[in-house]
């Protein structure tokens, strides 16, 4: 993974609103959505996944050959606790993602992490044959938001080598406002956050500012991912575009952003 290829089209990119990890056995709006956005781009050689749940103090990819499905969540049915990922890893992408953050370090993670529900929870509707390799990127807590963007740029290279670069989280993600009804403010970042990243990608950042950003992001680890799509945007110029929108449970935006679909 370490040269170009200049025969393979740029790959699309995209941010998944992942929601619950339900939505890998449930057949509804956003994982019809999703699975149409795999249909409409070419078959990736691979795929790196920037999840909001691999949320740690350094970076890391995951550089197994086979990596575990993680079960990170508690209180669903059994079938979804016992549901597997087998997806092959790919160690030699990870040492090329290592390579294009230079000179972060970048740890290659051998057997601590896997392919936690941020990941397998939207590949499963979207490739349920997991038959494409798939590595995971962590989310370094110490970075700010600018330097995530920076490495989201960063990684744009590998878009031209038959990578899907998959970040998945949620705009807005509070879990302790849950309910039925709807939120003004949600809709509201919600709202922002896509003028944000279709009009001036580069500057997402700003959001920190918005007046309902503490409500919305009570913790950045959902939020973060966004700001990977952010960074290839700005790098490749596009304007991402959304491919599916909506408020779950009045506080978790399931929208949905596309590069090059």
């Amino acid at each position: 993974m370490t040269t170009q290829n200049h025969d393979i089209a740029m790959m699309p990119a995209a941010f998944i609103g992942h929601g619950s990890p339900m939505n890998a056995l449930e057949n509804n709006q956003f994982t019809q959505a999703w699975a149409g956005f795999a249909q409409r781009i070419p078959k990736p050689k691979a795929i790196l996944v920037i999840s909001a749940h691999w949320y740690i103090d350094h970076i890391a990819v995951t550089a197994m050959p086979q990596p575990k499905t993680i079960h990170d969540f508690y209180g669903f049915p059994p079938a979804i606790s016992e549901m597997l990922y087998p997806a092959p890893g790919n160690p030699l992408l990870a040492q090329r993602v290592a390579e294009l953050l230079s000179p972060m370090d970048v740890r290659l993670d051998q057997n601590t992490w896997g392919l936690d529900h941020g990941a397998w929870s939207v590949l499963a509707p979207m490739f349920p044959e997991a038959d494409v390799p798939v590595i995971q990127l962590s989310i370094n807590a110490r970075l700010s938001f600018d330097e995530h963007v920076q490495l989201g740029a960063k990684l744009a290279p590998l878009r031209n080598e038959g990578v899907l670069i998959l970040a998945s989280g949620n705009v807005v993600h509070n879990l302790r406002l849950m309910q039925r009804g709807s939120y003004p403010w949600a809709q509201e970042f919600d709202d922002e956050a896509r003028n944000l990243i279709v009009q001036r990608p580069q500057d997402i950042a700003q959001l920190l500012n918005q007046p309902a950003y503490k409500l919305a992001v009570p913790t950045p680890d959902h939020f973060i991912p966004l700001l990977y799509i952010a960074g290839l945007a700005a790098a490749s110029g596009e304007k991402p575009e959304v491919f599916i929108d909506g408020i779950a449970m009045g506080s978790i935006s399931m929208t949905s952003f596309a590069l090059g679909k």
